[in-house]
């Protein structure tokens, strides 16, 4: 039975720890909430960070889950720029590293999140190697790509997933000249397979952004502590004036292994292992966002999720859970992307190796399609470009498991929602 006298701990200061917080009240505890955020800015949510804020075209102040009164109006007791370096679950105490502050919790909510991957070649100490994931990122390179789009200058960029095209697009925009380097052989190769990252390949090229795939960034060549150019694997040198390192994210676990909590391998990406009600080993102590591996039945997989969706439905789902409430966290992962003139929505979980064929509704040419992802005549996976309202009837074809004529999947003109019926 929860009551007044409790005290619920949340350490991390994200979109999940926030609507956390939120839902907490929400659902009328009335004990004690401690929200701790190892970043001084009043949490906030990310995805603006590579698309409409870094553009210019949202506020900075769009960007926050709250506004900042709203924390002490509902009795949140915020942390900003405080960081936790030990949890003692026998004490089930958590330890403030910056004053040595212990805070003792009833249950404990890890929502750490990730941090970028670096770059493990000579140069990344150069004044022009950049990272995004925080806002205070996403405010130096707003300036780095403005200023390149003025002087014509040259951003190169390692990695073409989400984080690396959506910043190519935004410096296209600026003006800047953008060359991107991917091992792989196709953009997002690991998510959509080579079908769709074709795609995106092509408008990109469209817009000016240069490829090199197959290739790895091997070395940032600098002068007086200043980006010059960028080597890669094959020999080529390619000028730059600033570089991101786009390679993707690692889950923030060293506090949960520090205090011995289970821990997924890397097959299942790492993270914090979480039941179906987000609780790791440790009964009282749950873990939800970036941070979180949970099991997925519906793909017979754990996952773990970095996306924006996950860290707002995780948040709310870890605190009813929390609160003793009976709680399923098994949504179907979700993410989006805006892209020059391309707006996608993605439903499901479909890396290459898992599908038989790639299902096209619609005109991919023309850039207004739906591609399904399929396995013996059973959707797994969903994209919708530029093709909007369609998300709950996708996600309604990948819970159901059914075996779908594919003939009547591709045809537009056969409704969605008839295929489950």
């Amino acid at each position: 039975m929860v009551d007044a006298d409790q005290t619920f701990v949340i350490v991390g200061g994200g979109l999940a720890g926030a609507k956390a917080a939120e839902t907490l009240r929400a659902e009328g505890f009335t004990g004690r909430v401690i929200l701790i955020c190892d970043e001084r800015d009043h949490p906030y949510e990310r995805p603006p960070l590579s698309k409409g804020y870094l553009l210019g075209k949202e506020e900075r102040d769009s960007v926050f889950v709250h506004e900042p009164a709203w924390y002490a109006q509902n009795d949140i007791e915020l942390h900003l720029g405080q960081t936790v370096d030990r949890i003692d679950r026998t004490a089930k105490t958590v330890h403030f590293g910056d004053d040595g502050t212990l805070v003792r919790y009833d249950k404990l909510l890890l929502v750490t999140g990730a941090e970028p991957r670096r770059l493990d070649i000579p140069g990344t100490d150069l004044a022009g190697v950049h990272h995004l994931r925080r806002l205070a990122h996403a405010e130096r390179l707003k300036g780095v790509l403005q200023h390149l789009g003025r002087d014509n200058g040259h951003i190169v960029i390692a990695g073409a997933g989400w984080i690396g095209l959506e910043v190519a697009a935004a410096a296209r925009e600026y003006g800047a000249e953008v060359t991107v380097i991917e091992p792989a052989p196709t953009p997002l190769h690991g998510v959509l397979g080579p079908e769709l990252g074709t795609v995106f390949a092509e408008l990109h090229r469209e817009h000016g952004v240069r490829f090199r795939f197959g290739v790895q960034l091997t070395e940032i060549v600098g002068q007086d502590g200043m980006v010059l150019a960028a080597r890669t694997s094959d020999g080529e040198e390619h000028p730059a004036h600033d570089v991101l390192a786009a390679i993707g994210a690692v889950p923030r676990t060293s506090l949960a292994e520090a205090a011995g909590l289970e821990l997924a391998d890397r097959a299942h990406g790492g993270g914090v292992v979480v039941d179906e009600r987000l609780r790791t080993s440790d009964p009282d102590i749950y873990a939800a966002g970036d941070v979180a591996a949970f099991p997925l039945d519906l793909f017979g997989t754990r996952l773990r999720v970095e996306h924006w969706a996950n860290a707002l439905n995780g948040g709310p789902a870890a605190a009813r859970s929390m609160l003793g409430q009976d709680v399923v966290h098994d949504r179907v992962p979700y993410f989006f992307t805006d892209q020059y003139d391309l707006g996608m929505e993605y439903s499901g979980w479909a890396p290459p190796g898992t599908y038989d064929e790639v299902v096209i509704r619609g005109d991919a040419g023309k850039r207004e399609f739906i591609a399904f992802w399929v396995k013996q005549g059973r959707v797994l996976a969903g994209m919708n470009v530029n093709v909007w309202d369609v998300t709950e009837p996708i996600q309604q074809l990948i819970r159901s498991r059914a075996q779908v004529n594919i003939e009547a999947l591709s045809d537009p003109h056969v409704p969605l929602g008839s295929l489950t019926s």
